[in-house]
């Protein structure tokens, strides 16, 4: 980005505001920059169970994407932690990449149609109380229920809460949709005219040539602004100064 002229700012930008005809961003180190155009790319995060040692094992044994992961743990003894909308699906989806797979729940929770879907495609399923993982030589190698017992597992499925990094978005106004998603048209602006958005912040389920391409589309639609806007100040500048060119040239006449 240097290379192109760019210039990187280290730090926390806590809020935008607008400051017609442009924005300010605010820093958390109390400096502040002054904008023409926002483009917003802070993506998610992810929001897991409260179990012990599942965070710790984040992105290595614990996984959250059958699709970006299931091939390098294929045939494996998987597991899928249960327990919230759409978690007996996602684990009908990580069933793809092995014989072996179980999904934990708490009791009396599953619906009666699951549990036969499960059963169907020999899903096994532990209904109980999760105590921790247990990891041997930094491997994770089982799940402890409460009363002891130990399912052996050699990775997890956990179906995460993504929850946005929009409060910059939102702070300065920007419309959401009805869950909770900032909205933006096919081309990334925002309803804020001048602020536009592109990756995860607005699409929990762009993956990384997602969230590029929407984030170049954006930049190429804040660039035609940009220069319409050029365009805009400039033929008003030259509006203004024709009158006076007329003035100071009164003999000379016009040519085609």
């Amino acid at each position: 980005m240097e290379s192109y002229g760019g210039t990187i700012v280290h730090g926390t930008a806590t809020a935008l505001h607008a400051d017609v005809p442009g924005y300010l961003v605010d820093f958390a180190d109390g400096q502040q920059l002054r904008a023409r155009r926002i483009m917003v790319t802070t993506g998610i995060r992810d929001e897991l169970p409260d179990l012990p040692g599942l965070r710790d094992r984040w992105a290595r044994d614990v996984l959250h994407c059958p699709y970006c992961h299931g091939h390098e743990v294929r045939d494996r003894r998987l597991g899928v932690i249960g327990g919230t909308p759409g978690a007996v699906r996602f684990a009908q989806i990580v069933r793809q990449w092995t014989h072996d797979l179980v999904y934990f729940t708490p009791p009396d929770l599953l619906a009666s149609a699951e549990r036969t879907q499960l059963k169907a495609r020999a899903i096994g399923v532990v209904e109980g109380t999760i105590n921790q993982l247990v990891i041997h030589d930094d491997q994770l190698v089982g799940v402890q229920l409460r009363d002891g017992c130990v399912v052996p597992r050699d990775a997890l499925f956990v179906p995460p809460r993504f929850v946005a990094n929009h409060d910059l978005l939102t702070g300065l106004g920007c419309r959401a949709d009805d869950n909770g998603w900032v909205s933006t048209d096919p081309a990334g602006q925002t309803s804020v005219s001048g602020v536009w958005a592109a990756g995860n912040v607005v699409d929990p389920r762009a993956q990384v040539i997602t969230a590029a391409g929407a984030g170049c589309a954006a930049a190429i639609a804040l660039n035609g602004d940009l220069v319409d806007d050029d365009v805009r100040h400039a033929v008003h500048d030259f509006e203004r100064a024709l009158p006076l060119t007329l003035t100071a040239h009164p003999n000379q006449k016009e040519t085609s």
